[in-house]
């Protein structure tokens, strides 16, 4: 039995208790008082132990908050709270991450990289790629760290070879997420390069900040081009994408998380037995480099 570790708790983040009970199952009780009501009911519609990860199981988590950590730990049936991280070094296989904060991510990854274990960083890995290759250095061999937006094996938001057919070359992608470019904006841009490949340098952006909203454009050396827009918190949008071809499009939204969440588990668990990552880096790269092109303030100049 694969242990692992998991390591929470961020502003409006919830994985900590998804993804323990993904390996774990949970406790129906407990977890009814979880502080984001969709976890409890998309874990109802499915049936545990059999939708459960096998071979695995989180045997440690630890927050900031000990109240926080005993009441995941109930929830998701974790047999043992950590009152610093670094209590798991020993007595963990792997690490999940489970923070969406990328400048804290080298700090809480940093112990466990260094004592060797594979760990699972919650998207974005980082939102400069100076801070994703400082990161990486960390690591005493490759392929210890996994990272992804776990929608990128979201199968909605896939394209079928037919439809890629009937819609043609692909030229423009253009997405929508709620909340913030900084924690969200990986959501729509990790799906997109991970179906449709790296695409090669970024030629020219523009960026427009208004409050929390962030409206992205680019355009690739490949010439594909893209629009990803993170319209904040006071608007309602599902995740959506919309692939643009030479002959039609194809419309994308986003509406299972339970399954998207285990395929991206489950392929991280893989590569730990395995002994490294299965996840191709230069996405990630790519990823982190539209991430800090939508950093930037106020509106580019298309040449």
């Amino acid at each position: 039995m694969l242990r692992i570790g998991i390591l929470g708790l961020s502003d409006g983040n919830g994985h900590p208790y998804s993804w323990s009970s993904i390996f774990n199952g949970y406790d129906p009780k407990a977890m009814a008082d979880c502080p984001f009501p969709s976890i409890p009911r998309y874990l109802a519609e499915r049936r545990f132990p059999d939708d459960a990860i096998p071979g695995a199981q989180v045997t440690h988590v630890w927050t900031q908050d000990p109240a926080v950590s005993h009441h995941i730990a109930r929830a998701c049936l974790i047999p043992e709270i950590a009152y610093e991280p670094t209590d798991m070094l020993g007595r963990v296989d792997a690490v999940l991450l489970a923070r969406d904060d990328a400048e804290n991510h080298r700090a809480f990854a940093a112990p466990f990289l260094r004592h060797g274990l594979p760990i699972y960083v919650d998207k974005p890995l980082a939102i400069t790629d100076a801070d994703r290759r400082a990161l990486l250095d960390l690591q005493v061999r490759e392929g210890q760290v996994f990272t992804c937006s776990a929608l990128r094996y979201a199968a909605e938001l896939q394209i079928s070879p037919e439809e890629h057919q009937a819609i043609g070359r692909i030229t423009l992608v253009q997405g929508v997420t709620p909340k913030s470019w900084e924690r969200y904006a990986v959501h729509l841009i990790d799906p997109v390069i991970a179906q449709l490949g790296v695409q090669g340098e970024i030629v020219w952006s523009a960026v427009v900040p208004r409050g929390s909203t962030r409206l992205v454009r680019l355009e690739w050396a490949s010439g594909l081009r893209a629009s990803f827009d993170a319209v904040g918190d006071r608007c309602a949008a599902p995740i959506s994408l919309r692939f643009i071809g030479e002959k039609g499009f194809a419309e994308k939204t986003f509406e299972d998380s339970f399954m998207c969440f285990r395929r991206a588990l489950e392929t991280f668990v893989a590569g730990v037995r395995a002994g490294g990552s299965l996840h191709d880096d230069t996405i990630d790269a790519a990823v982190v480099k539209v991430i800090e092109a939508g950093l930037v303030q106020g509106a580019g100049v298309e040449p």
